[in-house]
Parts: C-alpha cells; structure tokens; sequence
C-alpha cells in the first residue's frame, strides 16, 4: 500500500473509531460560508489540530472545524474551512476532504467558495452554479504515481459537475425565488488578486467568475467518481476597467450576506439528494 492510502486509511480509520457511521454527503464550506454548518444536527466535531495527518487551515477566516451529524434527512460530513495550494500545502493536502469523505462512503459532494465576478451582467452577492471550470492552478492532485485504490490514471472531466445536482439546484432556486447564475469558474494559485490585464485574460477565455480553489476538489472527486456541485458567491467586482482597491472586510460581508440563501439551496438539495443523483 502507498504512502497516500496509508495516510487517508488512518484518518477514516480514527473517525470511524470516533463515531463517524454512514455518510451520505460531504459539504466544503468557503470563505465566510459557515452558516450552513449551525443548521447541521451535529453528532460528533473536530477541530482540524485534532485529527491525524489533516492539514490546519491557515485563513484566519476559515473555522477549521469537522463536522458530522444530521441535516436534511441525510447523513453529512462538513467541512468547515478548506485548504488552498496557496497557504503552502501539496495538492494531496488541498484535497484530502474529498477523498476522506468518498472513502468514508460519501455519494456526493457539494462545495461553496467565494468569487471575484468577471461577467459585467453578474451582481454582487449573487450566487453562481458553476457548469465548468478552467483550471489554472499551478499543479495536479493527481500528479505522479496514480494511486489505483482512488481511480484510473485519466479521469475524464467531461461531467466534472454533476448535471443532475446542478439541474436539480437551479429547480430549487426558483422554487426558493433565489437568483442563481449559471458560468464559468476560473482556478487560480492566489494568494495575491488579479491585475486588470489578468482579469482581461480570464475575460477573454471564456471565465465568469475567478477564484482560488474548487478546482483541485473537483478533480479529485471525477477521480474518485464522486458527482459534485459547486457554488460561488460572487464577492467582489472584477472589471478591469473600474477596479478599485479590494477591501476584505467588504469582500467576507458580501459572502455573509449570502449565506442564508446559500445555505437554503444545499440544505434542499440535499433532502433531494437520492432524486438529483439519478437525474
């Protein structure tokens, strides 16, 4: 057995050992998008610094914390604060919540981030379904030896997000009057945000919005063959020719003030989760 299995095998094996049973769902929950986390039924929680092997989450905005427990009549291991290629860790690193949660028996899995919007049309505060992504993350998860345990060598990404979650979250956002967006996601290293050259770039081939993670999870999970979905709050505005100086605080209130109606749409798909996976 490889050093990634032994690795992974241990952390579900000190979960189990601690209470974690079946797990129907993983949620990662993005910058400034922990509301969903306190509607959760939560039967067992973990700070990152307390599990073997796991990396700590090092954005001072990100809670770090495991949790498992109930939410929407499913079985839901949440991932309170993700980790990102930027703080310094490897890919394997990056994306270690989604191969725990597909080894822990996870069927789906849905991740939020925060966004910068690059289509003029997008509103701040909106939430975007994301349909596809163009990865230009500097490295892989699945670089190097493939670990067969997790999946095959080439994964296709050609339904990277699951159609029938995405089709099913559009559905509830109308039922729920909730204004959800349908574009491109583009995956950059970060930490630093774009030049207005760079968000002409991103514009000009074909992105919608832009942010720092989502990307390497993603290719993780068609690797495992794990449906996911995704969704961006867009933050804040990235036209390169009206930039103004970004202000985090701003940036982290925009995010919250989206939570609710973030949190709504997956606390729904989840109920419906059995449904929109066959879809």
């Amino acid at each position: 057995m490889n050093d990634v299995m032994e690795t992974l095998n241990e952390v579900v094996e000190y979960l189990q050992e601690r209470g974690v049973g079946q797990v129907d769902c993983g949620v990662i929950l993005g910058t400034g998008l922990g509301d969903l986390a306190s509607k959760i039924e939560v039967e067992k929680e973990w700070s990152y610094n307390q599990i073997p092997h796991l990396p700590v989450a090092t954005v001072e905005f990100h809670f770090g914390r495991l949790l498992y427990g109930r939410l929407g009549g499913k079985w839901v291991l949440a991932w309170q604060g993700r980790f990102h290629y930027y703080e310094g860790y490897t890919m394997e690193q990056v994306v270690m919540p989604v191969r725990i949660t597909r080894l822990l028996g996870g069927r789906a899995m849905l991740i939020s981030n925060a966004a910068g919007a690059l289509n003029p049309e997008h509103d701040l505060g909106d939430l975007m379904c994301i349909e596809d992504h163009i990865n230009l993350q500097p490295d892989n998860p699945l670089r190097g030896p493939n670990v067969n345990e997790l999946g095959s060598r080439f994964p296709d990404l050609y339904r990277a997000y699951h159609p029938g979650l995405r089709a099913a979250l559009h559905r509830i956002a109308g039922a729920q009057g909730t204004t959800l967006r349908a574009g491109i996601y583009a995956s950059v290293a970060g930490p630093h945000l774009e030049t207005p050259a760079e968000y002409r770039y991103l514009r000009t081939i074909g992105a919608d919005a832009v942010g720092m993670s989502t990307a390497p999870e993603v290719i993780a999970c068609a690797h495992m063959g794990m449906p996911c979905a995704a969704i961006s709050v867009l933050t804040d505005a990235c036209d390169p020719d009206r930039l103004a100086p970004v202000v985090i605080e701003e940036i982290l209130a925009t995010a919250q003030k989206s939570e609710g109606a973030l949190s709504r749409l997956f606390e729904q798909l989840i109920v419906e989760l059995d449904e929109a996976l066959v879809a």
